[in-house]
């Protein structure tokens, strides 16, 4: 079940759902860095994450703290969406959609403030991070609009009384256990990078 292989294979069984997710996050981004009645939302959304930020900037180890927290963050909200997908996938959109516009948003203010400069901003202070950072979220919605998917194939079920559906959901659900050690590492590392290398690059 955890075998390289077998993982990779089970993505490339769901590359339909990746390649949705993608667009679900893409088109969050656009509607971010485009909708300024957006604004006061995403500041709201901002506020927890940046008073967190700070105390931990003005802790004895900030490092160290700031790779738990990105960590603990990303980790736990992934494994919700993964798992909170079985309620027919909603979870997993609505969570795309607001992390897209807020990427969006943060990017384009960024861009601003700076002079335009967005190809140094992305390149800098996205992409060392959030090349394994975002496709393990998407990994994590893809594995929820599954379960969503399966949930709908299970009401059908129930109401024509086709037999053999919880085989599938078993079979899934089991499928979901190296799925998640697989984006609880790359989430590891994400965080360790965006704490170090990432900090680095945005001071030069």
């Amino acid at each position: 079940m955890f075998a390289p292989r077998r993982i990779w294979a089970h993505l490339k069984e769901l590359r339909h759902y990746i390649a949705f997710s993608f667009v679900i996050l893409f088109a969050g981004m656009v509607v971010g860095a485009t909708n300024p009645a957006l604004d006061s939302f995403i500041k709201g959304q901002m506020a927890g994450i940046r008073e967190m930020a700070q105390s931990i900037e003005a802790s004895d180890n900030p490092t160290l703290l700031f790779i738990t927290f990105i960590f603990l963050n990303n980790a736990i909200k992934s494994i919700l969406v993964l798992y909170l997908g079985i309620f027919l996938g909603i979870v997993p959109i609505v969570f795309l959609a607001i992390n897209g516009m807020m990427i969006g948003y943060l990017v384009s203010k960024a861009a601003e403030q700076s002079g335009g400069e967005l190809f140094t901003l992305v390149v800098k202070g996205l992409l060392p991070h959030g090349i394994i950072e975002i496709p393990a979220i998407i990994i994590a919605c893809a594995y929820g609009l599954r379960f969503g998917s399966i949930m709908f194939q299970g009401i059908g079920a129930l109401a024509l009384r086709r037999p053999g559906w919880s085989g599938s959901f078993e079979l899934f659900a089991a499928r979901t256990l190296p799925a998640m050690v697989l984006i609880v590492a790359m989430l590891i590392i994400a965080a360790v990078i965006e704490s170090t290398f990432t900090v680095w690059l945005l001071d030069k």
